[in-house]
């Protein structure tokens, strides 16, 4: 009997009485595995829910707990036949690595043998029909032997163990039909070279594993992809923390024994390591990583602070409302977790069509053998038959028609800028209907920028920007970028909460708040010119100036929108930012449907309410708090500007200024569709014709074989057309010599 498995240190115990375990599988090689495993454990007396992340592995469980054990769970995937093991996300990258280094080396030794093997075909061909001797004849069917064995033996390994592993839980896949073709084909291409036949298929063997490697090698790449990036928040949660005790000295922490109540101190430079209020001290934050908010944010006495967020200039003291759980980040995260499980079910349209694809071909073969042995045929000869039948159905088309059209259709969209991290991304961004837009840094450039430089004397401008070169502060970042000369002013001191300054040939730079710079009387005369914009003032001696900062729309933003929306696609705004900053972006791209101020839990609400009317959803966002919304819609867009954690979740990634890169991944996509359905029909209208010439013996294995790579063939070229399934080119907005765009675009979310 099987020692019992204690899997109680990786449960997490909730407060509704249930348990919850997060597993890695192994032996998931295609998205109908899902339904296998979850239909299988939900089965389970006392299991709640289960859900499988395709992409990552990652088998989420819930069940009650004290009704059933998690080795139970364990159990009953083995019985299925898989192996699961505790989910630890280092373990599982290595192991992914290492599936990913051996399916590359049988998609090597498979391409090798198949051009050698393929020589000496060719050789037995040509000389059939001319004057080759049998001993000749024999002699490169054996050495096509003596390479085709190992080759298979090694390189058909990826299928053999899936096919066995479905068979000992009493089920078949996919590879159980491409396993027996295989090993029907060899053997019988064995059997007539030792008695001396014309023909012998192992070159049709090699080069179908070669195919099929080839698939399953990609479809491995894209999901790999998707782990590129760390998906997870580590980096911005501080483990540990300045607790103040009863006599107010500081202890340092861990961040998981603090509690509400507790009074910690933040200094300067340190990552806020809970959600909680200010009770003492002022300071400065960059929540941009949390709330997507790009200007840092003043924080004082009574403001609520949240973990992640990065204090900068003074001290704070926080009486701690949340720690460790509950916080925003563990908000963040467990709605990244729920709505990535739930996006994950989405299964490849040509693993639908695979579904049925296994037992019609088994039956179909042995349907052919029993007819024409009931005939009056040999056995031999209804082998050789049957062997036809499976060749020639085997699904080397159909398990190209999809992959073959990913691989185009992802060099058409590098072209554009698009790099996918998902492999079915192509199917699901055809599908959309509706897209969601983030503002900051999706519909606007991510830097800000002087609105007002052209009104400013150049040489007062760039001595502000070298004095800028000097401060992180975001605007004046802003500032250093007018810079024609990137040399920072020596001896340049900041103040916190003040600004920057400087003493250059015995004149005073000073480059900060209108107050710190003595131009507080300017002002008023700036806010009626822009009131949308935030200010930062200069001074040098007695010239004084307030520059305008914000952000401006990316450049060819009202054009792609508007071309989205001819295309059918409703158009909305959803974003954490405040109303007034969102409305005259809206109104600058003609979108009527718009949300400010939404935080990420609704966000997801807002997604899930198109979702729940039928549209499919696409979602293009950049921040933190867009990952759950970007896990949430049916597939998801963001920049490369955006943060690891919303890259990492994203189906695709943009580069470069422009949001026309979206407009092509739609329209790729819709095209790519299209080209994976015509692929799946040619391999299903070929089957059509080429099942019944096999199965009156019209086709020999060598003729099954050539048809099946001509198929294999066809589909290919038909998916090189995804090349040229780039949008359309559309003028852009004109360009304008005043940089103070046309368009008031507000700093924030």
């Amino acid at each position: 009997m099987a020692e019992p498995l204690d899997l109680s240190i990786f449960v997490k115990r909730q407060d509704d009485g249930t348990a919850h375990l997060d597993l890695a599988i192994e032996g998931i090689d295609c998205a109908a595995c899902i339904d296998e495993i979850e239909g299988g454990l939900c089965r389970l007396h006392g299991v709640v829910d289960a859900r499988l992340n395709y992409t990552t592995h990652r088998l989420a469980v819930q069940w009650q707990e004290g009704v059933i054990a998690p080795s139970a769970v364990v159990d009953e995937l083995q019985r299925l036949g898989y192996r699961a093991h505790p989910y630890q996300s280092r373990l599982v990258e290595e192991e992914e690595a290492r599936r990913s280094q051996w399916l590359l080396k049988c998609l090597a030794v498979a391409g090798f043998a198949s051009m050698n093997i393929m020589l000496l075909a060719v050789s037995v061909w040509s000389g059939n029909v001319t004057d080759i001797t049998p001993e000749t004849r024999d002699f490169f069917h054996w050495l096509a032997a003596f390479i085709a064995l190992p080759t298979v033996a090694y390189a058909g390994q990826p299928f053999f163990r899936s096919a066995m592993s479905a068979l000992k839980a009493k089920r078949t896949n996919m590879d159980v039909p491409i396993t027996i073709g295989i090993l029907l084909a060899l053997t019988m291409s064995v059997v007539e070279t030792i008695n001396h036949a014309e023909h012998t298929y192992f070159d049709s063997v090699v080069m179908l594993l070669f195919f099929l490697l080839c698939g399953r090698y990609l479809d491995q790449a894209m999901r790999r992809r998707t782990r590129a990036v760390a998906g997870n928040l580590a980096a911005l949660k501080a483990e540990v923390a300045h607790r103040l005790d009863d006599k107010g000295e500081a202890v340092l922490v861990p961040t998981a024994a603090l509690n509400p109540g507790d009074r910690v101190l933040v200094r300067s430079g340190e990552r806020v390591a809970v959600d909680g209020v200010v009770i003492a001290g002022t300071s400065e934050l960059d929540e941009s990583l949390v709330t997507g908010e790009t200007v840092r944010r003043s924080a004082a006495i009574g403001d609520t602070v949240y973990a992640g967020s990065m204090n900068y200039d003074g001290t704070l003291t926080l009486r701690v409302t949340a720690a460790g759980k509950g916080t925003l980040l563990d908000e963040v995260e467990r709605l990244l977790e729920t709505a990535a499980a739930a996006k994950s079910r989405y299964v490849q349209l040509a693993d639908k069509v695979a579904r049925a694809y296994a037992p019609v071909v088994h039956l179909t073969a042995a349907l052919t053998a029993i007819v024409w042995i009931a005939l009056g045929a040999t056995v031999h000869d209804a082998v050789i038959i049957a062997v036809a039948v499976l060749i020639i159905t085997c699904p080397c088309a159909l398990a190209l028609a999809v992959p073959v059209v990913q691989v185009v259709a992802s060099g058409a969209l590098f072209r554009s800028n698009v790099f996918l991290n998902s492999g079915d991304a192509l199917e699901r961004l055809a599908c959309a209907d509706a897209i969601v837009f983030d503002k900051t840094g999706t519909l606007t450039l991510p830097e800000m920028r002087v609105a007002n430089a052209s009104s400013i004397r150049p040489d007062l401008l760039e001595a502000a920007a070298r004095l800028a070169l000097s401060s992180h502060h975001p605007l004046a970042a802003a500032v250093a970028q007018e810079a024609k000369e990137r040399r920072p002013y020596e001896e340049a001191t900041e103040e916190a909460g003040q600004g920057v300054k400087a003493i250059v040939h015995g004149v005073e730079h000073r480059l900060g708040s209108p107050a710190f710079c003595g131009a507080a009387d300017l002002v008023p005369k700036a806010v009626g010119q822009e009131a949308d914009a935030s200010m930062i003032a200069f001074a040098r001696g007695h010239e004084r100036a307030i520059m305008l900062v914000r952000q401006t729309l990316r450049p060819d933003a009202v054009t792609t929108v508007k071309a989205l929306r001819d295309l059918g696609i409703d158009c909305r705004i959803l974003s954490g930012d405040r109303p007034e900053a969102v409305a005259p972006i809206a109104a600058a791209l003609g979108i009527r449907e718009w949300r400010g101020g939404a935080k990420p839990a609704e966000k997801i609400a807002a997604i899930e309410v198109l979702k729940a009317e039928g549209r499919k959803v696409l979602m293009v966002g950049d921040g933190l708090n867009d990952a759950p919304a970007l896990a949430t819609a049916d597939v998801s867009i963001s920049p490369i500007t955006a943060a690891d954690i919303t890259q990492a979740h994203a189906d695709a990634v943009f580069l470069g200024d422009k949001l026309s890169p979206v407009l092509d991944a739609l329209s790729i996509a819709r095209r790519s569709r299209a080209l994976m359905r015509q692929n799946l029909m040619i391999a299903l209208v070929y089957n059509v014709i080429a099942v019944p010439l096999a199965f009156m013996g019209y086709v020999t294995p060598l003729i099954a074989a050539l048809a099946m790579s001509g198929s294999s063939s066809l589909v290919t070229l038909n998916a090189l057309r995804a090349r040229n399934a780039k949008a359309k080119a559309f003028p852009e907005a004109p360009a304008s010599s005043d940089p103070t765009p046309a368009v008031p675009v507000l700093q924030g979310a």
